[in-house]
């Protein structure tokens, strides 16, 4: 018998899924717009999911390799590399789906390309970059490599995380994003239109916050500016539990009806909410088509582009090797099974090598072999996992990795301690749980910002709070969506009081006795050693992680650097972090200073041979080291361009500039020349032993007429050479544009450009002055959009109007002709520098969409 239209592999996608919404029910649909879509036996559906968290390997669903967190991945700045992880990743993927096709699904949520505005942001190890050329390359080398190159069948379907203006946690859910369009068009959007028009990303997630006054779940942008760039077409899903919040937390509209409608009708096609339970999905859906808020044709389209997908995976087809078809017709990803997860170690020790970068080196690495160190700190003899990590296999920490290469003492660093209540007795652990008693001795980490965690030292667990209110020490390591082992200690006449960060309850008060002084412990071994090697960093489940913002910069543990470095001045400070730290002049004194993100299961190996000369390290900074938080705007501020931020705008000493990295061996540039929108330089290895070089370009425009950055990456290219090898790198000029708002377009200015090679944005070695001819854009005249300003005071975006937030907040435009103009309502209009025009409110509140 002739199989069904949509089970006909032969047949056109859109074809397929149009005989199959055929066939489904109206009830059926609906209830496909749930992220679970349900089976339908009558037809031979299976149950379908979206969503399996993939962002640096395969997570939550047990042991998998574990790559580089995703800064770490874009410390390496290396396309090939990102692509073959992101190929390994989706393997082991379809290695989980091939153990349980229900519960381990394909569409992959990852990678995430929102740029790294603000190194304060909680998810800051999810990004790749602060730059979007960057992001762009990693995001859409991620991307391509879960996906596959079958020109038919998707390995697994890429989704891009979050659209759009995304990058705080405090409050996320309710704050807004001011996007005016330069910064939109400049900087947010480019991230995900790369990896979109590439192919390489075939869904989008939405995020949590609004983008000018409107919930992103509801953004004109995703059809406007996303969804006419995919070649493919383009899903779209919700962030979890989202939908819920249009009309909950958010407030913008008055019924989960009206909002369900609103998304659908925005282009939004799977409702990640509730968990398991569609029944909201279900009966708003249901109630927006009975009350006509949205119709039957909406739904089918948001149907049809997840059902798509499922063709596109597979599903309803053939494997490669059934003898029954054309092997050239089946899905060859089809025959990938279980036997695939956690074999990629090889790959994971090249990534881990590759997001090792040397911040720091005055002629002390590398070290010789054979030299009797002091390895040191909370970092040194751990790898931590982090919320969208897989299991770790197996673990090679850094006191592992130099115990290759040298004699090792260790010591953690920390303090140790007792807690004696009022009445005398001690707290102590039995069999886990946790009470006044025999005296236990606790290891106290003090991450900052007043948060604590406590390990029990004979069992090794650490003391955390159950939710029946129970105090207990069992968990191996703190960890969870609600990290019940932070503590919060609060001094009171009767000693510390321990609030348990999550739980909200106190225990206490105690008194609390030192039986270790961490930091002294640690000066005395350090004395000893002929090196010192100092391992700290963040554990990211604590202050900094989804949900959390940083509330500072500064590294917590200074007061160890400052006591091990004088102990014995000849300390290397390893930086195993998240995110970038300040280091309080620390990076002056200190001979030797690297970092890493967290690296996976290799990470101890790669950092250990990079210490040791095993290899040179040739990992590159992909955001900017501030030297104080003082260099920071709000974190709510995503005008980078107004707020001087990210290596674009800031004018400030960074304590280490974008692209920064060194080796140990050096390079010379020579003969730069452009022609044809490409520049050529010729590298040499002048060094002794061989390395990689990140050649990177740069752009600045010499007279600009609008505010351009101080310096832009063009391109960028890794190349490998031995002593005395030279190799010519081609680097594409793609990004001399800006968005002029006059136009509404992207604009290449007529005039003179600086093209600028170096190894890192502050370190150049050639440069090169171009003449571009491009177009010649008129001062402004007739209707001035309010939401184009150049420049502002005391407003907020709503979407397309300027709302002034305080009394003579004032927005300007510069360029404009002269004549009269009308002041709209609330405003009056002044004249600064002859062609800047000003408008200034008379009272908050007053909304202004135009200036006629």
């Amino acid at each position: 018998m002739d199989p069904l239209p949509f089970r006909d592999p032969g047949l056109p996608v859109e074809t397929r899924v149009a005989d199959l919404l055929g066939r489904l029910t109206a009830e059926e649909k609906v209830a496909m717009l749930h992220q679970r879509q349900p089976a339908v036996p009558r037809l031979g559906l299976a149950e379908f999911r979206t969503g399996l968290e993939a962002l640096h390997g395969v997570a939550w669903l047990g042991e998998a390799t574990v790559f580089p967190q995703a800064v770490g991945l874009g410390a390496s700045w290396d396309t090939d590399l990102v692509r073959r992880v992101g190929e390994a990743t989706g393997v082991e993927a379809r290695g989980f789906h091939h153990r349980d096709p229900v519960a381990h699904g394909l569409n992959v949520w990852a990678p995430v390309v929102n740029p790294l505005r603000d190194p304060r942001w909680g998810r800051n190890e999810e990004g790749y970059s602060e730059d979007p050329v960057l992001t762009v390359g990693m995001g859409t080398a991620y991307a391509r490599g879960l996906r596959g190159d079958h020109p038919r069948y998707l390995r697994t379907a890429p989704t891009l995380k979050h659209f759009l203006g995304y990058n705080n946690e405090d409050d996320r859910c309710t704050t807004s994003s001011d996007l005016r369009p330069r910064v939109l068009h400049e900087y947010e959007l480019p991230c995900f239109l790369g990896p979109v028009e590439a192919g390489a990303a075939v869904a989008v997630m939405l995020a949590y916050n609004l983008v000018n006054g409107r919930p992103a779940h509801l953004t004109p942008l995703l059809d406007a500016e996303l969804r006419p760039c995919a070649p493919d077409g383009l899903a779209a899903v919700s962030d979890a539990y989202a939908p819920s919040n249009v009309a909950g937390v958010q407030a913008y509209l008055p019924t989960h009806a009206e909002a369900h409608a609103a998304m659908l009708n925005a282009g939004l096609d799977s409702f990640t909410d509730q968990d398991a339970d569609p029944t909201l999905t279900i009966g708003s859906v249901t109630t927006a088509l009975e009350d006509g808020l949205v119709e039957q044709a909406v739904v089918d389209r948001a149907v049809g582009r997840v059902l798509a997908l499922r063709f596109r995976l597979g599903e309803f087809d053939p494997p490669a090797d059934d003898p029954a078809g054309d092997p050239a017709d089946g899905n060859p990803y089809a025959a990938i099974t279980s036997d695939v997860i956690g074999t990629h170690g090889e790959l994971a020790l090249e990534a881990a090598r590759q997001a090792v970068v040397l911040l720091r080196n005055d002629s002390f690495l590398p070290l010789r072999s054979g030299v009797d160190l002091a390895v040191i700190g909370t970092h040194a003899d751990t790898v931590f996992e982090d919320w969208y990590s897989g299991t770790l296999p197996y673990r090679v920490t850094v006191r592992t990795g130099l115990e290759q290469f040298a004699t090792v003492a260790h010591h953690e660093g920390v303090d140790r301690i007792a807690l004696r209540a009022a009445d005398g007795r001690h707290l102590g652990v039995r069999g886990g749980v946790v009470g006044l008693g025999d005296r236990a001795l606790f290891d106290r980490f003090d991450w900052g910002d007043g948060v604590w965690t406590l390990r029990d030292v004979a069992s090794r667990r650490y003391l955390g709070v159950r939710q029946d209110g129970t105090l207990v020490a069992e968990a191996v390591t703190p960890g969870g969506w609600d990290v019940r082992e932070l503590f919060e200690p609060r001094p009171t006449d009767d000693g510390v009081v321990l609030r348990n960060k999550v739980q909200g309850t106190d225990i206490g008060p105690f008194t609390v006795e030192l039986v270790v002084d961490g930091t002294a412990a640690a000066a005395e071994v350090a004395a000893r050693a002929e090196v010192a090697v100092l391992v700290l960093g963040n554990d990211p489940h604590v202050n900094g992680r989804e949900t959390q913002d940083r509330t500072t910069l500064r590294l917590p543990n200074l007061d160890l650097v400052r006591a091990v470095r004088e102990a014995n001045p000849r300390t290397v400070l390893v930086l195993v972090s998240s995110y970038p730290y300040t280091l309080d002049g620390e990076e002056e004194r200190l001979p030797a200073i690297v970092w890493t993100a967290h690296g996976g299961q290799e990470q101890g190996r790669a950092v250990a041979e990079a210490l040791f000369g095993a290899y040179s390290p040739s990992g590159r900074l992909p955001q900017t080291w501030y030297r104080s938080d003082d260099d920071l705007p709000d974190v709510l501020d995503y005008d980078v361009i107004r707020a001087g931020s990210t290596y674009l705008y800031f004018t400030g000493d960074p304590l280490f500039p974008f692209g920064h990295g060194l080796g140990y061996t050096t390079f010379d540039y020579s003969d730069l020349a452009h022609d044809g929108g490409v520049a050529r330089v010729s590298i040499t290895n002048t060094g002794l032993v061989p390395g990689a070089e990140v050649v990177q370009l740069y752009s600045s425009a010499r007279r600009p007429r609008v505010r351009q950055p101080v310096r832009r990456l063009q391109s960028f290219r890794r190349v490998h050479l031995e002593p005395g090898e030279t190799a010519t790198v081609e680097l594409p000029v793609g990004h001399l544009w800006h968005w002029d708002v006059t136009t509404g377009r992207r604009v290449v200015e007529t005039g003179r450009y600086e093209l600028a090679v170096g190894s890192s944005s502050r370190e150049i070695r050639a440069r090169l002055d171009i003449h571009v001819e491009g177009e010649v854009i008129a001062p402004r005249a007739g209707v001035l959009r309010a939401a184009d300003f150049d420049d502002c005071d005391g407003v907020r975006l709503v979407d397309d109007e300027v709302e002034f937030t305080r009394e003579g907040g004032w927005i300007a435009f510069h360029d404009v002709v002269d004549g009269e103009r009308s002041a709209p309502p609330g405003t009056r209009v002044s004249r600064r520098d002859g062609a800047s025009l000003v408008l200034t409110a008379a009272a908050a509140g007053v909304r202004v969409r135009e200036v006629r």
